[in-house]
């Protein structure tokens, strides 16, 4: 036969839970049958009930029997002694409550969500000191309090910063996750944050344009940016793979500029007497090599470009003039 495969700690938790159901409803059944006891009898059983103390919890706490049909919630990480003990204790009884637990059904699970360092704490508590679900949750956030300053705070967003080649999706998400742990985030400081820690670049620019006011609306811009990317992202992908010998041949081809736009402005002026007001006004630069384009063999020479300088095309027919125009 295959042995079968170890007990989850989620159904350890459940088997426990129900092990102790049945074990405090045979002690109840077994009281109702016991027999009158004299006093030195009765005496006997108290001392032994002393000696044998039931731990932290008061003996009507410790008696307390489940519901027939509660089990407890595999969905909390048993604290350790690391984190924010009050959101702790607050997604513990949020949990807890929403299946209909009870005070005394907080005291008695309770334990079962503590494991290390955690665990022995709550061992170590006097016996007979909870009566109640506040006699250990008070104790708990002021024992592990010491444990929140492991978390980060509103200056730690001002760290966070765009890495050089980090999509925006990325860096986004990455913000969130940390924005999302630090209590009582203003929304003003949140915002001044993920602005400041954009990489320079076009959508830095954008935003310092725009000026969105909320989170919502700086999402909103985002969210355009980050489909660029994506689309940008599986092109090249796409992209197919050449061979060597492909490569080298290609080389060879003249290059041909693409067009970055299907359409564009008309103007009443020629391209060309324009391209050269811009270059002479110095408000953008000639390329490097202009003026000294090497002529190749079959150049036409009745054509000439004012931008790249050279012959072989005409202003109006330059991709990349046409582009800078538009």
């Amino acid at each position: 036969m295959a042995e079968q495969p170890p007990p989850s700690p989620s159904e350890l938790l459940r088997m426990v839970t129900e092990l102790r159901q049945v074990v405090a409803e045979e002690n109840q059944r077994m009281e109702g049958e016991q027999p009158e006891h004299n006093e030195d009898t009765q005496k006997n059983i108290e001392n032994d009930d002393q000696e044998s103390s039931p731990g932290p919890f008061m003996a009507e706490v410790m008696n307390f029997v489940l519901p027939r049909r509660f089990t407890l919630p595999t969905t909390l990480t048993p604290y350790d002694g690391l984190g924010d003990p009050k959101k702790y204790i607050k997604k513990f009884t949020s949990i807890m409550i929403v299946n209909g637990a009870s005070d005394k059904v907080l005291c008695c699970c309770f334990p079962s969500y503590l494991d290390g360092p955690a665990l022995d704490w709550f061992c170590s508590l006097p016996a007979g000191s909870i009566s109640r679900f506040r006699d250990i949750s008070k104790p708990f956030e002021e024992h592990f309090a010491g444990s929140a300053i492991y978390l980060h705070d509103s200056d730690y967003l001002n760290t966070v910063k765009q890495g050089q080649h980090e999509s925006l999706k990325n860096y986004m998400t990455c913000f969130t996750k940390i924005a999302i742990s630090i209590p009582d985030l203003h929304p003003e400081v949140e915002l001044h944050a993920i602005k400041s820690g954009l990489r320079p670049g076009k959508f830095q620019e954008t935003i310092a344009v725009a000026k969105p006011k909320t989170m919502a609306e700086f999402r909103e811009k985002a969210k355009g940016q980050i489909d660029i990317e994506e689309i940008r992202q599986a092109r090249k992908i796409e992209k197919p793979h050449y061979k060597d010998d492909d490569k080298s041949r290609d080389s060879k081809k003249n290059f041909k500029p693409i067009p970055r736009y299907e359409t564009y402005t008309k103007f009443n002026t020629k391209s060309d007497d324009i391209i050269k007001e811009i270059l002479n006004s110095k408000l953008i630069k000639p390329p490097r090599k202009a003026g000294n384009y090497p002529d190749s063999k079959g150049t036409d020479q009745s054509k000439n470009c004012s931008f790249h300088q050279k012959h072989g095309h005409n202003t109006d027919d330059c991709v990349i003039a046409k582009d800078l125009l538009e």
